[in-house]
């Protein structure tokens, strides 16, 4: 047995394990006390603070967009939606009632929407309604306290003024997909996140970066529910927590002209086409509009089933920008190329007559002119002037395709142009290497003919047209066209700006280029110039009319009334025109879809569009030009008038006699 010491000594070391175990737990308790609240006092502070404040990213406005004269073409507006953060969704069966009444919306439609995104983390809002009303935000805001969860959440929407008119070269903006965003943020090197709205066409697109601000943020207390209980304002909150201030994104200054823009839609209504139009001596684009257009701003505000159903079945592609991403047949807009070619190549001088008969044969093959009775004797000039087929015919059978080719890039064409426009095309111009690749059969001396009147596989978009014709009209220089005047900065602070970029100089003699330059002038001047009845007053305008072929025609079709044929198979009627002629300034190129005739269709809207130019910015050489012009044109009448006259007293007179 033990004793009592021994018994004394067994409880003492008992005691003294249990003593220790408990000094030790105090001690424990003190250090973690002592990393909570002196080690980690501040960093856990700071997530008690952020635990009832909740931070909302203060979304950067985009940048704006002016006209080169300074009015507003692209603005900011707040837009209102209607949403739900499931996290703080309770009583959900009386808020979704309340909120049904309020949104006009049923509680299934609403229920819906909730289930399609409930894959989401719960904190993350889903829309149930965009753009609502400002009474339904009133409503809303009013009834919060009794609708936990539900939210007016205030965006900045894309504005555009003149809807429609040149909506394709400003392009638009929509919420960024899921499939975009790991493309997008590769490409940009920039943390885009879904709900963030990017350019998706136009100049919107190209210039997204540079237009897109810097978002921010802000904190709001919130209570238990996750309802705002006030707004903290500031800049040093909680724990080192800051508010954040958005930065505006940059603005652009365009080259385009709004008057100019909205004459070029209102001449092309109830036409499908394009037109363009550009400052010859820089290669700024002045006017750049495609028919049927659509309405950016829908996009921006969210795009309805209804509207994206109207664009994308209408037969006519509204999307589609006609100016760079459509090329056509320029028909005998050509013409003044190969007339080019053959004069630099000594093939024809410019006074030489040529028999140009109603056909011209060409092994089997018979070619026909458009003119049924021929046009007889002709030079450059009356072949530009009449635009004969068959002089070019003659023309073309000594004309070797690749050096025809050789001469026409050197204006621009079959290259892209190199705009600032997504999605360009760059047309085409045949040579023997390309169609036996192609097709793998050597090139017919057929096929040149076709192509010397813009006709067969030569190809060219409005915009091309239209800088092959500016570099005609500045004597030889083919400049990039260019859409951007300028960046600047929110404050005024310009950022960048564009300059005149020399793209080629032709290897084509003066006096050729003043030869072509006699025949334009003819085209729009010459009383049988073909389109000498769509010159308009005060303008000294010269150009080039083209009948663009869209199929093969018999010759009973080719002689038959093109306003008589289906509407697919009408021909295209273009217009290349330049400004005035002593000293131009402004190149313009229409394309009316199946239009049938360059003179009546295109002529009119080139017309219209070199009309306001020259009112706006050579105004005293225009009302000087239309002095001249009137008077011209009274001095025709009179004559015409005198000559009926004599021809009436004839008549008479020889009725009297018997």
């Amino acid at each position: 047995m033990f004793g009592e010491d021994d018994i004394v000594r067994s409880h003492k070391a008992r005691a003294d394990l249990i003593f220790n175990i408990v000094i030790g737990c105090f001690v424990i308790i003190l250090i973690r006390l002592w990393y909570l609240q002196v080690y980690k006092g501040d960093e856990f502070y700071k997530f008690s603070v952020q635990n009832r404040l909740r931070r909302e990213t203060v979304k950067a406005p985009r940048g704006m967009i002016f006209s080169r004269n300074n009015q507003l073409l692209v603005q900011n507006v707040p837009r209102f939606d209607a949403i739900i953060i499931p996290q703080y969704l309770t009583n959900k069966k009386e808020t979704l009632k309340k909120l049904s009444n309020i949104l006009d919306l049923t509680e299934k439609k609403i229920k819906h929407i909730l289930r399609k995104n409930s894959y989401q983390a719960r904190y993350r809002p889903i829309i149930i309604k965009k753009n609502i009303s400002r009474k339904e935000v009133a409503v809303i805001e009013t009834e919060n306290s009794k609708m936990p969860g539900v939210r007016v959440h205030t965006f900045i929407s894309r504005e555009y003024s003149d809807k429609e008119v040149g909506s394709h070269a400003l392009g638009y903006i929509s919420e960024i997909s899921r499939k975009q965003l790991p493309i997008y943020r590769e490409r940009d090197d920039y943390p885009y996140k879904l709900g963030d709205f990017i350019g998706q066409a136009g100049i919107e697109k190209q210039f997204d970066l540079k237009l897109r601000g810097t978002d921010g943020y802000q904190f709001m207390e919130v209570d238990a529910r996750g309802r705002m209980t006030r707004l903290i304002k500031g800049k040093n909150l909680f724990a080192g927590i800051e508010n954040k201030a958005a930065k505006p994104g940059n603005n652009i200054r365009l080259t385009i002209d709004r008057d100019m823009q909205r004459t070029a839609y209102k001449a092309l209504e109830g036409k499908v086409g394009s037109v363009v139009a550009v400052d010859v001596n820089t290669g700024e684009v002045l006017a750049m509009v495609s028919r049927p257009s659509f309405d950016p701003t829908e996009f921006s505000k969210g795009l309805s089933a209804k509207y994206w159903r109207k664009l994308s079945q209408d037969e006519f592609k509204p999307m589609t920008d006609r100016t760079i991403q459509e090329h056509y047949s320029p028909g005998s807009t050509f013409k003044t190329f190969t007339a080019i070619a053959a004069l630099e190549e000594k093939i024809v001088r410019p006074e030489q007559e040529v028999h140009c008969p109603p056909t011209f044969r060409l092994g089997r093959r018979v070619f026909h002119d458009w003119r049924r009775g021929g046009h007889g004797l002709t030079n450059v000039y009356k072949s530009l002037r009449r635009s004969v087929d068959v002089y070019f015919y003659k023309i073309a059978t000594k004309l070797d395709i690749d050096i025809l080719t050789r001469y026409a890039k050197q204006f621009g064409f079959s290259s892209k142009t190199g705009i600032s426009l997504p999605r360009e095309i760059p047309g085409l111009l045949p040579t023997k290497e390309w169609k036996l690749k192609k097709t793998g059969e050597p090139w017919q001396k057929g096929e040149t003919l076709s192509c010397a009147i813009g006709q067969s596989y030569v190809l060219a978009t409005p915009l091309q047209l239209s800088l092959a014709y500016a570099t005609i009209a500045n004597g030889g220089k083919l400049f990039k066209p260019y859409l951007i005047k300028e960046i600047f900065s929110s404050d005024g602070t310009i950022i960048k700006k564009f300059q005149p970029s020399l793209v080629n100089e032709v290897t084509v003699s003066q006096e050729t280029l003043n030869h072509v330059k006699k025949g334009l002038y003819q085209v729009v001047n010459h009383r049988k110039g073909t389109a000498w009845w769509y010159r308009g007053r005060g303008l000294s305008m010269a150009g080039k009319t083209g009948t663009s072929q869209v199929r093969s025609m018999t010759k009973k079709e080719l002689f038959s009334k093109c306003e008589n044929m289906p509407y697919k198979d009408r021909h295209h009627g273009i217009f290349v025109g330049y400004a005035p002629f002593d000293n131009p300034q402004i190149a313009v190129a229409a394309v009316v879809e199946h239009g049938c005739h360059g003179s009546s269709a295109a002529a009119p809207v080139v017309r219209d569009i070199v009309t306001t130019y020259m009112k706006k910015y050579q105004t005293k050489f225009y009302e000087e030009q239309a002095a001249k012009d009137k008077a011209h044109a009274t001095k025709l009448y009179l004559r015409e008038k005198r000559r009926r006259e004599e021809l009436k007293k004839k008549k008479d007179l020889l009725e009297s006699q018997g």
